[in-house]
């Protein structure tokens, strides 16, 4: 009979043992293999030209699936025009070529004048009359 006893003891501690509890840290196995995805060819371009609101600009870029190809041109607040065209993959990066058409003009600043002095009006109210008791 002990020897049944220790046995099952021995078996329900091994048991038990075996559980993982929910205070232990998780085991991690090895990453699951990550396959890099062909790139997709693609082509865009817009611009937008609004003389009421000043913007002036426009961007169009064409991919092969490796090399991504383009340019884009932006109107500046001081007059010129910034043109930037680019290459980018997975060998060299990121490529800008700047390049800046026309000068900038800064305009002189306005001449400051302050606001006026505030002056508090007069009462609009009469007097409030004499007390009965004074």
């Amino acid at each position: 009979m002990s020897v049944k006893l220790i046995l099952l003891v021995g078996a329900l501690a091994a048991l038990a043992s075996a559980v993982p509890r929910p205070d232990s840290p998780p085991v991690y196995g090895a990453p699951h293999p990550t396959y890099k995805q062909p790139g997709m060819p693609f082509d865009f371009s817009y611009a937008v030209k609004d003389p009421y609101s000043g913007n002036d600009y426009a961007h169009a870029q064409t991919s092969d699936g490796h090399v991504t190809s383009g340019s884009y041109s932006v109107a500046l607040p001081d007059g010129r025009t910034e043109i930037v065209e680019f290459t980018a993959d997975h060998d060299n990066g990121y490529v800008a070529n700047v390049a800046y058409e026309g000068e900038a003009s800064y305009p002189a600043p306005a001449p400051y004048h302050p606001p006026p002095s505030y002056h508090a009006p007069a009462p609009s109210y009469p007097p409030p009359p004499p007390h009965p008791h004074a």
